[in-house]
């Protein structure tokens, strides 16, 4: 049932502001305790590089412009319209001078600009339910960019904290699944040229590709002046923020870099993906301090996982092009050698149990959502602990153990398609009665 905004309950909207109140003062305390820590190793962190972008060259123009592209979503055709040309007219003008003073060329300040203008627009000109409607929206675009901007000071942060490695440990871990990552890799070889730069951009542009399906989703905000409870852009950005938070228990460089020619004199060897490593008892490897640990689990796998989830309920040509970015993107994961095996079936199990508990927050907890999400906790951590702990096990038994890592990952993907099925056919007459909080 369609509910008017001015129409929702005082006592309603009230928790609203209190929970938005308190969600925006948890991300910029985040934040600004990610500055500081970034700072005392001496590298910018994530306020610093969104800051210098008002001015400077931003690092990607199309991530701008679709952080740009959400926060029009509570805007009308007529202010997208003036919202877009403002956006291209000020790129123009920094293009110019920046082409004048022989400085370095890029795109995107335009759109930073036009989303801050919508959040002056909604402080100085709006009131009410208007006016936060419109801070939801550019909070939306510029969490978009501040969660890029916050993953790249994450991973340098793991690179300059954890100086050993457990790569050994998990190639071991992945003769469970058949090496995967060394046969992946050889079939790319044997695609080149064409085969590579097709997974190359896919695999660059999953933020564009999660950008477009959520502006999708939220293509009726402008029209309902409300946010759906649930979106992928939600998901979306908690996976970057808690995934990160595993890298720094289980540092992983990937087999590129720890047995390819990409880790340089740190690498155990140039063997991948030619020739399986022969490793003996799995120890702790020392590496450099610019790679970034960023394997366990596979945000890339999640971020894949997540958009093909949200794609199923679309037109036909969105459900297409969501099983082709998962396709692609888990190809190139390990075809370029980025991530083991058994990293992919870690980011499956955790992008599933956070898509479980959001959808869990919006729509209200319940003993199937509390059965969910720690079914899907219980199996990551038994998948970290066995990846820690037994892969020489592994190794020695894949006729048992490779089995077993699938039907784990099994287990909750069947859990989460038949839980979520029967929330979808469940009718809750007071839900319909009396409308529940938007949350974005």
């Amino acid at each position: 049932m369609k509910t008017e905004p001015s129409r929702i309950p005082a006592r309603i909207r009230q928790p609203q502001t209190v929970l938005w109140a308190a969600a925006g003062v948890a991300t910029l305390g985040f934040l600004i305790a990610l500055e500081f820590t970034a700072r005392g190793y001496g590298l910018p962190g994530p306020i610093t590089h969104h800051a210098r972008e008002v001015v400077l060259a931003p690092d990607s123009g199309p991530l701008l412009y679709a952080g740009l592209a959400l926060a029009m979503v509570v805007l009308t055709w007529r202010q997208r319209l003036v919202a877009a040309g403002a956006a291209i007219g000020i790129d123009v003008v920094f293009f110019l001078v920046r082409w004048a003073a022989g400085a370095e060329m890029n795109f995107g300040n335009g759109a930073l600009w036009a989303v801050l203008g919508i959040a002056a627009v909604a402080v100085t000109r709006r009131t009410g339910p208007e006016r936060l409607l419109l801070l939801k929206g550019t909070g939306l675009g510029l969490l978009l960019v501040a969660g890029h901007k916050t993953g790249d000071t994450w991973l340098l942060i793991t690179s300059k904290t954890r100086p050993t490695v457990l790569d050994p440990y998990v190639a071991l871990a992945d003769r469970a699944l058949g090496d995967p990552s060394w046969l992946a890799g050889r079939t790319v070889e044997a695609t080149e040229p064409a085969g590579p730069f097709l997974l190359h951009v896919v695999y660059g542009q999953l933020p564009l590709a999660a950008a477009l399906v959520g502006l999708y989703q939220l293509r009726r905000v402008a029209v309902e002046r409300r946010f759906p409870a649930h979106h992928l852009v939600r998901t979306f950005l908690v996976i970057g923020l808690l995934g990160p938070a595993v890298y720094m228990v289980f540092p992983v460089v990937g087999p590129v870099y720890a047995y390819g020619a990409d880790g340089g004199q740190w690498a155990v060897g140039h063997l991948w993906p030619d020739t399986l490593p022969s490793i003996g008892t799995p120890h702790p490897v020392p590496f450099d301090e610019i790679t970034p640990r960023n394997c366990m689990p596979s945000l890339h796998t999640a971020w894949a996982v997540t958009l093909f989830v949200h794609t199923r309920k679309g037109s036909r040509a969105m459900r297409y092009a969501g099983t082709f970015w998962l396709v692609a993107t888990l190809s190139a994961t390990l075809g370029f050698g980025y991530h083991y095996g058994v990293d992919l079936v870690a980011g499956v199990v955790f992008a599933l149990t956070v898509e479980a508990a959001m959808r869990s927050l919006a729509r209200g907890w319940d003993r199937s959502a509390t059965w969910l999400v720690a079914h899907g906790t219980t199996v990551f951590a038994v998948l970290l602990v066995s990846y820690r702990w037994l892969p020489v096990e592994m190794a020695e038994y894949p006729w048992a153990s490779g089995p077993l890592l699938v039907l784990l990952m099994a287990s909750v993907i069947h859990g989460y398609v038949r839980t979520t099925a029967l929330w979808e056919t469940t009718t809750a007459p007071e839900r319909q009665r009396e409308p529940r909080p938007e949350l974005v």
